[in-house]
């Protein structure tokens, strides 16, 4: 290793150290005024209690009696244990019997449940499970939503059966109530909106004395979602909790196949517990005041094949000293389809992760539509894939066709390079080695960047490509050739133990690996590395570990993220012969090269201050060699 690999390691490793101490710093100044904000908001609450307490000693215990028992997202509904209240009404709704009540349309079966008057079960109709079962968004019992209110004693909606209205309950509205001995009444209504997805609720608090001082309520949503797709890996990659910010452009996430948490005192107008394919979204139009987000990921050997746990605790004004105060809550239960999310209006869609700001803008602009204006005519989606890849290659070839002519006229200079290697073989005339190659490169026309610049303009169409199939709920389910699902990896070849991180083979993935090696092959077995060890080394990534990296990284994502991958390199492989035999004449380039062989190259401007770099360092050279 030489003196400027030493220098350049050395200060990688100082920015480096300087940026984590910067970051560990500003993590504790959070942690800090987290704490903070937490202690003013728990100062809060205990104030709204003591003043409570101090008008109604009465309801001392029910107040004061802790935290009323639920089950826990995932398990079975399990009846809180008795809490006295001072109200015959509540004690009686609190050791009532539950019962549950259905509301259907045509893609949504949702069950509810007289304790907390909460959903209770939700089927997405129309799609199956990766084992073929009923699709349940939310399985039995794995959910939990709550609300807590002083009015004026501490209520927590779990903790009681709610009554249906049956004059107010039909087919698609179902209205709960839970009363109370003062003549008031707390009101559950669920409205499942026809061939929707969406479900609104409003949550009414009617007659009842709620303090002016407690003009928020507390809102506890949790949930267990399943196992629903054949990889794990890719499923829990691609699932998260996701939380909006009102006029934000991107909702930001927790998760993604990690156990993570966020705290904020922020407005948040909705979050999202996002499986790879389906979300439950919880919106709340006059958004809510405070969040706090979880969410913990099962193992992949699960016994009850669930994916993660997820837990939202929030906060929401309310409006005091009204005869009804209503809050207003939207559901959203359903699969993430770009359109179908957007048609909503509130950024639903912006749970696909289609990419950055670049990426995204190709996703949406020119792959989704193209995508779907094939679907229109063609159901196979491997055809479909296979055009998609055709229209993107014509479309940059003109940029591709810059790249590949290069790179075959720098072939056709093989011999010149060759001599050039053999007559400057000391690494001290390394400067004048590539000098002498710049001038031949300008002899024959061939601009060193050409071969650069068209490729780097193709990636961020092949990444965006890598972000789309991944989240694409069209290919969800989708067969072709040996695969049975393009949403998932295609596994010609499994067994029951992990090696190097693997339990199987996809064979697309294997078929793009020995495509890009093949491609790689051919492009560089006509260049001449020399003694060069960095050469030889980007030689050996290039041909060797740029495929075995690829193959083990899409080896356990979309076998149609791999398809394509492998139509792309075909098609680059035919176009780069196509060019080398009829578009570039390695005799005219040979022939100009020996026409300018006695005359004087111009010199640019960077070879100018090439030069004078060497001529610089020469006499450098020689006044170390004097003072020796």
């Amino acid at each position: 290793m030489d003196k400027n690999s030493i220098i350049g390691f050395v200060l990688i490793a100082l920015v480096m150290g300087g940026f984590f101490f910067y970051q560990s710093n500003q993590s504790k100044r959070m942690i800090a005024w987290q704490n903070y904000q937490d202690s003013l908001e728990n100062a809060r609450q205990d104030s709204i209690r003591a003043a409570y307490l101090a008008e109604h000693p009465e309801d001392t215990l029910a107040l004061q009696g802790g935290e009323i028992p639920h089950a826990d997202a995932g398990s079975a509904a399990v009846a809180p244990k008795p809490v006295a209240y001072s109200d015959s009404l509540l004690n009686a709704a609190a050791s009532a019997q539950e019962s549950f009540f259905t509301l259907e349309n045509e893609k949504l079966e949702i069950q509810f449940t007289s304790r907390g008057a909460q959903p209770y079960s939700v089927r997405v109709k129309d799609f199956l499970t990766y084992d073929k079962d009923s699709l349940y968004l939310i399985p039995a019992g794995a959910s939990d939503l709550g609300f807590v209110v002083y009015a004026p004693m501490a209520l927590d909606t779990r903790a009681f059966n709610f009554v249906p209205v049956a004059e107010e309950s039909n087919d698609s509205t179902l209205v709960m109530r839970l009363p109370i001995s003062a003549g008031g009444y707390i009101e559950q209504k669920y409205v499942l909106e026809p061939d929707s997805y969406s479900v609104k609720e409003t949550l009414a608090f009617v007659g009842m004395n709620i303090p002016y001082n407690a003009g928020s309520i507390d809102v506890d949503f949790s949930a267990m979602i399943p196992r629903m797709e054949k990889g794990y890996k890719n499923e829990s990659q691609y699932s998260r909790l996701n939380y909006y910010f009102p006029d934000d452009k991107k909702p930001a996430n927790i998760g993604n196949g990690r156990k993570s948490s966020k705290r904020f005192s922020n407005k948040v107008e909705w979050f999202a517990f996002q499986q790879q394919f389906f979300s439950a979204i919880m919106r709340a139009p006059q958004n809510f005041t405070y969040g706090d987000f979880s969410v913990e990921f099962m193992g992949k050997d699960n016994p009850d094949h669930q994916l993660m746990s997820c837990k939202a605790q929030m906060r929401a004004d309310i409006e005091t000293g009204r005869e009804r105060v209503e809050v207003p809550f939207e559901f959203y239960f359903g699969p993430n389809s770009y359109k179908g999310l957007k048609a909503y209006g509130h950024k639903y869609e912006k749970v696909i992760p289609l990419g950055g700001k670049v990426i995204g803008l190709i996703t949406k602009w020119v792959i989704i539509p193209l995508f779907d204006w094939l679907h229109k005519g063609i159901s196979n989606f491997g055809i479909i894939i296979l055009l998609m890849t055709i229209f993107i290659k014509i479309v940059v070839l003109p940029f591709a066709f810059k790249s590949y002519s290069s790179s075959a006229k720098m072939q056709a200079l093989k011999p010149f390079i060759d001599k050039i290697n053999a007559k400057y073989p000391k690494q001290e005339d390394a400067m004048k080695k590539q000098q002498e190659t710049m001038d031949l490169y300008k002899k024959a026309g061939v601009n060193m960047m050409g071969g650069c610049l068209p490729m780097l303009f193709q990636l961020p169409i092949l990444w965006a490509m890598f972000r789309f199939f991944p989240a694409s709920i069209e290919l969800r389910q989708q067969g072709f050739l040996w695969a049975e699902d393009l949403s998932a990896y295609d596994d010609v070849i499994h067994w029951g133990f992990s090696v190097l991180g693997m339990d199987h083979i996809s064979l697309f993935a294997l078929l793009m690996a020995l495509s890009m090696f093949f491609y790689t092959k051919v492009t560089m077995q006509n260049q001449n590395t020399g003694d060069d060890p960095n050469a030889k080394m980007m030689r050996f990534m290039s041909l060797y570990m740029m495929p075995i990296m690829m193959f083990f990284v899409c080896n356990n994502l979309s076998s149609a993220l791999s398809y394509y991958y492998l139509l792309s390199n075909i098609i680059t492989m035919i176009e780069t012969w196509i060019i080398k035999k009829w578009f570039v004449h390695p005799e005219e380039i040979v022939a100009k090269v020996k026409a300018a062989e006695n005359k004087p190259v111009p010199k640019s401007k960077w070879q100018q201050r090439l030069e004078e770099a060497q001529k610089m360092q020469r006499q450098m050279q020689a006044q170390q060699n004097k003072r020796r």
